[in-house]
């Protein structure tokens, strides 16, 4: 089970309950046999944009980023595993642009994010197939249809 610091530090309506945070969590470290924890901080457009500005050069709001712990030598079983900063009407925007139900885009940005977490990139085409079929399988385990099939 993920332990979650979730952080709201926006006003916008539509974000999901905790428990639902959990759920996704867990269902993407499932397999992990330590305990595991990490950050979600929901934020508004300018708190994203600056953040995508500062460590992705990108000047523009965006609906998730991953920061990835990485321990010092000294702590190699160290339980955090990074940080998601996810903008909340981003993902309502994006959710209403592709016409998909607002809390399927949320759990898709929660799995996206803690896989990035994990490793996973989607740079090379190989691995971002990877990374896709991995999100809509377990997608699927919440009933919630592939993001990546168009509408």
């Amino acid at each position: 089970m993920a332990i979650i610091d979730l952080q709201n530090a926006c006003d916008q309506s539509g974000i999901p309950e905790e428990e639902r945070f959990q759920e996704w969590a867990d269902l993407v470290l499932e397999s992990r046999t330590e305990e595991t924890e990490l950050t979600i901080r929901i934020v508004n457009p300018d708190e994203s944009q600056e953040l995508n500005h500062q460590y992705r050069g990108k000047n523009k709001s965006t609906n998730v980023l991953s920061f990835p712990f990485e321990a010092p030598n000294n702590l190699p079983d160290f339980p955090l595993i990074g940080d998601l900063v996810i903008c909340a009407s981003v993902v309502e925007q994006e959710a209403k642009d592709q016409g998909k139900p607002l809390h399927n885009h949320w759990a898709h940005m929660v799995i996206h994010g803690i896989l990035h977490l994990l490793g996973y990139d989607h740079i090379e085409d190989e691995d971002a197939d990877r990374m896709e079929q991995l999100e809509i399988d377990m997608l699927s385990k919440l009933g919630i249809p592939d993001p990546y099939q168009e509408i």
